[in-house]
């Protein structure tokens, strides 16, 4: 399952895995693909520092990458407190009344949130980048557009290739104008953030909006048949991020959500503002119900919206309150119905995209 893009970067196989946990992104790459470590959950760098050493123990000298959260427009002197300060005192209500009606118990006394979007501020993510440089990632990705110039510049300085994800040919236009290397083009059927335009209609209208760039398809994307035909339409690999949430190696620290999870099918997702305040593909549950209700307040723009339910989604997660309890996931979910390894995983894609090949040489006489 090679091409050009997985050579260039040392990868066995052209598939690429977006993960917050550094287990999951390690043994991808152990096991020939390429993992990329989710960085907007990291406020502290030292956070970051810690898991990039790790990463370095366990993934026996094969490439890997950082995912950071980073907008192209620079907003200056904004702090977090002047942001929170934003927020509606309706809304605070609101979401209090949710989680009243739900019985979801508070925090214990000193006990912080452990879900909070910090990585959105670009001082973070600078931040990030500070530390990440001083490791040997292959690539940078950046889940909020084509990052700033003066980023773009230094990860190259740090011959660090540099992706980012569209939504839309003309998204990825843009991409490749500000000098981003590769595009990942993800469809309607994603997981988290996406846009309106379903894979099989995207990643051939950004292959060709970008050429000679590099393309990964993304985005309803869970078996080896998926990936050849991500490969057939033009791109140079797949960017998977669903997939490696009911793995072993990952770190949910929810039985409750993994089994919601492994239940779900193809029609349990719904694209909605309730966690981050953009369109985010995630499980349907009370709680995006209660958000999508034309009855109550609607959601606030991001990045004010992960900022007021940040805590409430600590509370429903710890908790595990089933109604409420959710989180951003793709499509694909209803093929995810058991735990398994990532190596397993990826022993199926490889298998799978085998007998796709098998079958089109079969079909054309080969």
């Amino acid at each position: 399952m090679e091409t050009e893009l997985s050579r260039k970067l040392g990868a066995e196989h052209a598939i690429f895995g977006f993960t917050p946990f550094p287990a999951v992104a390690a043994a991808l790459t152990r096991a020939g693909g390429f993992g990329v470590l989710g960085a907007v959950r990291y406020g502290a760098p030292g956070d970051l520092a810690r898991d990039l050493d790790w990463m370095q123990d366990h993934t026996d000298g094969r490439p890997y990458g950082l995912d950071v959260v980073m907008p192209a427009r620079k907003v200056e002197g904004v702090t977090e407190a002047d942001v929170e300060a934003m927020i509606p005192e309706g809304h605070r209500a609101y979401v209090q009344d949710l989680l009243t009606k739900h019985g979801v118990p508070e925090l214990a006394d000193g006990e912080t949130s452990g879900w909070r979007i910090t990585g959105w501020m670009e001082q973070v993510a600078r931040s990030q980048l500070d530390v990440a440089f001083d490791y040997p990632i292959r690539l940078l990705a950046n889940a909020l557009g084509s990052p700033p110039d003066d980023v773009i510049a230094r990860a190259h300085d740090h011959d660090v290739l540099v992706a980012a994800l569209a939504g839309s040919a003309k998204h990825a236009r843009r991409h490749a104008e500000a000098g981003i290397d590769i595009v990942v083009a993800q469809g309607y059927e994603a997981g988290g953030h996406t846009g309106e335009i379903a894979s099989m209609v995207l990643v051939p209208e950004v292959v060709r909006a970008v050429d000679p760039l590099p393309v990964l398809a993304a985005g309803g994307i869970g078996s080896g048949e998926q990936i050849a035909a991500g490969l057939a339409l033009g791109a140079q690999g797949v960017w998977l991020g669903s997939l490696w949430l009911t793995t072993e190696e990952a770190d949910l620290h929810s039985p409750a959500l993994t089994r919601k999870l492994l239940e779900a099918g193809s029609g349990d997702t719904v694209r909605s503002r309730a966690l981050t305040g953009k369109p985010a593909r995630q499980l349907r549950t009370e709680w995006t119900d209660a958000w999508d209700d034309p009855a109550g307040p609607g959601t606030l723009p991001m990045p004010l919206q992960g900022l007021l339910v940040a805590e409430a989604v600590s509370r429903i997660q710890k908790y595990e309150v089933e109604p409420l309890l959710g989180t951003p996931v793709g499509q694909i979910v209803g093929s995810m119905t058991s735990e398994r390894s990532v190596q397993a995983v990826v022993d199926d894609l490889t298998r799978g995209f085998e007998r796709a090949v098998d079958r089109i040489n079969r079909l054309a006489g080969r």
